[in-house]
């Protein structure tokens, strides 16, 4: 064990106090073994997406979590609202996500408790990137953590998203994004329906389909379940704030996308 305090000629690194234990020739007792994802059975949140419309965003998500070939969860919750004015969704691995979700609410409040105002949309998904990149050793081990931001920009009156890889690249997209196991199937269907300039209604009937459409191919994204109740979670941010959307106004919208399929 290294004795502290620590003489001069250690190097005290900045990042956390894991990489300090590490400089100094202890291991922590919480690190992962480099085989340890082919040991731990995590539940992983499966597809996400956003879109936006004339005046603001749609953001989206399925309700199960897949663990292996099993359903782990029918009723997960993906999309939070972040603060007032944006939203963030997640895919991957669930119980990483939601904890990375919290922190990134806790840290947006925070920040306006001190600043005594709301830190900008290209702040908070620039913050977002830097909670992302700092879970890649995780992510190098298999615990991957995806997420899909949007938000109103208070500044320019308009919608925005933003989509992120697995070290902390951020990406602003212009119309559409999804991210999860069922990513590809709900890009391709919005690639053939999305039209510029939609209202609200259309892109929350449009993003409602997509996920049912990603549901058909793909076993790892839970469609809507009608006698249960299961439907996804639909948040709508425009200039009035974010606004999670009733399941009395999804199932009208989830019933219509399923029977166009059947």
């Amino acid at each position: 064990m290294p004795r502290f305090p620590l003489p001069l000629d250690v190097p005290v690194p900045g990042a956390s106090f894991t990489d300090l234990l590490k400089d100094v020739g202890a291991t922590p007792r919480w690190d992962l073994p480099a085989d340890a994802a082919r040991t731990i059975s995590a539940p992983e949140g499966t597809t996400v997406l956003a879109l936006t419309y004339d005046g603001g965003v749609v953001i989206a998500g399925d309700r199960r979590a897949t663990e292996g070939y099993l359903v782990a969860h029918r009723h997960i919750q993906k999309v939070f609202a972040a603060d007032r004015y944006s939203a963030v969704a997640i895919a991957g691995t669930a119980g990483l996500a939601t904890e990375m979700v919290r922190l990134f609410q806790v840290e947006l409040e925070h920040y306006e408790k001190l600043e005594g105002r709301r830190l900008s949309l290209e702040g908070k998904a620039n913050f977002l990137a830097r909670l992302v990149r700092g879970q890649l050793p995780m992510a190098i081990q298999g615990l991957v953590v995806v997420p899909l931001f949007a938000g109103f920009d208070e500044i320019e009156s308009v919608g925005r998203l933003y989509s992120y890889d697995v070290v902390g690249g951020r990406y602003e997209e212009i119309e559409f994004a999804s991210t999860g196991s069922g990513s590809r199937l709900a890009k391709s269907f919005l690639r053939t329906a999305y039209e510029p300039g939609i209202d609200e209604a259309r892109a929350t009937d449009l993003a409602v389909r997509a996920l049912v459409s990603a549901a058909q191919e793909d076993t790892a994204t839970g469609g809507p379940d009608l006698r249960r109740g299961i439907l996804p979670n639909v948040f709508q941010i425009d200039a009035g704030g974010v606004t999670q959307l009733a399941d009395e106004t999804i199932s009208p919208l989830a019933e219509a996308a399923l029977e166009t399929i059947r």
